[in-house]
């Protein structure tokens, strides 16, 4: 099975993931501008008639291609509960212990129910037990000590964290463009 495809836009900014079929009909368009990395896929395809030779398309797991992208340079990503945990590391960020995925709840810092978004920055994960003790307060009013302030994650770092099979030439590329480790869970005060 062939893994997701690293897309980048022509001048090496990812872009998103895409299936092996979806770079093969860029390749074929003559969309592919370059390749980076060290994974190689080959794709076999239908006999030829006239020379009864089998085509190959050989693809790169990290390509550059030459379209109208669209990266959400502007936008957030999409936040769902499994990169929030990715994001979070399954920690809960207020009793500070790992719990397994189904343990875990999204908390809003500042509640919905006052004015707080369903954003980023406003959630962080919680265990069930500590979501459910800090109700529909503030931490602080809860007298819970946050551990790390929420972040919005960059593309890269999305990437990674929606990814569960990332191949190791695509984690170094795309771990250059992420920020450096430790700088985005600085302790609250």
């Amino acid at each position: 099975m062939i893994p997701s495809i690293l897309k980048l836009d022509i001048g090496g900014l990812p872009v998103g993931w895409i299936h092996w079929q979806t770079a093969a009909t860029l390749y074929a368009r003559d969309r592919v501008r370059w390749e980076a990395g060290d994974a190689r896929f080959v794709v076999h395809g239908g006999i030829n008639a006239a020379t009864g030779r089998r085509s190959e398309l050989c693809i790169g797991s990290i390509i550059a291609v030459a379209d109208r992208a669209r990266r959400f340079a502007a936008n957030a990503p999409m936040l769902t509960n499994r990169t929030l945990f990715q994001r979070d590391h399954k920690l809960c960020l207020y009793c500070g212990n790992h719990f397994p995925v189904h343990e875990l709840t999204r908390d809003h810092v500042l509640p919905v129910s006052r004015g707080g978004g369903d954003e980023w920055n406003n959630c962080v994960t919680a265990c069930g037990a500590c979501n459910q003790r800090k109700d529909d307060r503030t931490p602080e009013e809860a007298g819970m000590r946050l551990l790390a302030v929420p972040y919005t994650p960059n593309l890269a770092e999305y990437l990674i964290l929606s990814n569960r099979r990332i191949l190791a030439d695509q984690m170094q590329f795309l771990q250059f463009f992420a920020r450096k480790k430790g700088a985005r869970h600085t302790r609250a005060t």
